[in-house]
């Protein structure tokens, strides 16, 4: 895997379709975890927990594993219902698991057209356990394609790593297997051609820091300050956008995101972003699709 480094200065302006200045993208977590591992060492489960003191993989962590379940019956719910109201789709990651175990939830999202990405077989079975041996990473993405493809009728196009940790191989397993796009590199506020030996998938940018989980799990922001956060991004990126256009990707976690105390964040955000008529509400093939085409006049040069 290889990009170049091109400042910004350095590029050439990009305008979204119809003079749009920001790619708003909400991105769901459709996360599901195993309950025991067979392990004698704590278990990592993909994303931070609520009480810091991880027991051994083949001990029952109730507290941690019912708080992150409670998105799963009540937040994902909460959060589908104000996007219904609002007129908004999102862009929802999905663990291979969770098309089974969790019906519901991937069920509700095809019913609604909205975006799934492939995003790991489990959430706690990270690439990374297996960075040094190219064929067991293969063999996790490949029973994640065949899961993905099985319940939506078609092979997924985007993915993201179970808690961004991808490897040195992901991309190329990517690439190698039709993938148009990876969203683990989280190093800019645009997309850009991402060179493997199996040759280009573009990268289309994550955040953890436009995430609930750095902002209301990890800095324990109020819901005004949550709220007030995501206004201050999206204000700077629409400004920046007149130039050259940006890309605001917000990562959800039901159980985060969707606790009754916090939605209000969500909701008063929306609200505000629909208030500007440059913003640009795209499916992430669809960012995919345009820089495809169009990736040449930003980067001269470049791969």
């Amino acid at each position: 895997m290889d990009y170049p480094y091109v400042p910004m200065p350095h590029r050439q302006p990009i305008h979204w379709p119809d003079g749009k200045q920001l790619a708003l993208v909400f991105t769901f977590n459709l996360e599901t975890w195993d309950l025991v591992k067979n392990t004698n060492t704590p278990y990592y489960a993909g994303g931070p927990s609520i009480l810091p003191d991880i027991l051994p993989g083949n001990t029952p962590d109730f507290p941690n594993y019912t708080w992150r379940e409670y998105g799963q019956r009540v937040g994902v719910w909460r959060l589908i219902d104000l996007f219904d109201e609002m007129g908004i789709a999102a862009s929802c990651a999905t663990n291979a698991v969770t098309f089974e175990r969790r019906k519901a939830m991937t069920d509700a999202i095809l019913e609604r057209g909205w975006e799934l990405l492939a995003h790991n077989y489990e959430q706690g079975e990270l690439l990374t356990a297996v960075a040094h041996d190219k064929k067991a990473e293969r063999d996790i993405i490949l029973r994640s394609i065949a899961i993905y493809e099985k319940h939506v009728g078609k092979r997924p196009v985007g993915w993201l790593s179970s808690s961004l940790r991808g490897t040195l191989n992901t991309a190329g397993i990517l690439a190698e297997q039709g993938f148009k796009f990876y969203c683990d590199i989280m190093n800019d506020d645009q997309p850009f051609m991402i060179g493997t030996d199996a040759g280009p998938i573009i990268g289309i940018p994550y955040s953890n820091v436009i995430n609930d989980f750095t902002m209301v799990t990890r800095q324990a922001l109020t819901t005004d300050q949550y709220r007030d956060q995501l206004i201050e991004e999206f204000d700077v990126l629409y400004a920046e956008g007149e130039h050259t256009a940006r890309i605001m990707n917000i990562g959800l976690h039901p159980h985060v995101s969707g606790r009754a105390h916090r939605i209000r964040a969500i909701r008063e955000f929306i609200e505000h972003a629909q208030k500007h008529d440059a913003v640009w509400w795209p499916r992430r093939e669809e960012i995919a699709d345009w820089y495809a085409q169009n990736h040449e006049a930003h980067f001269p040069g470049q791969i």
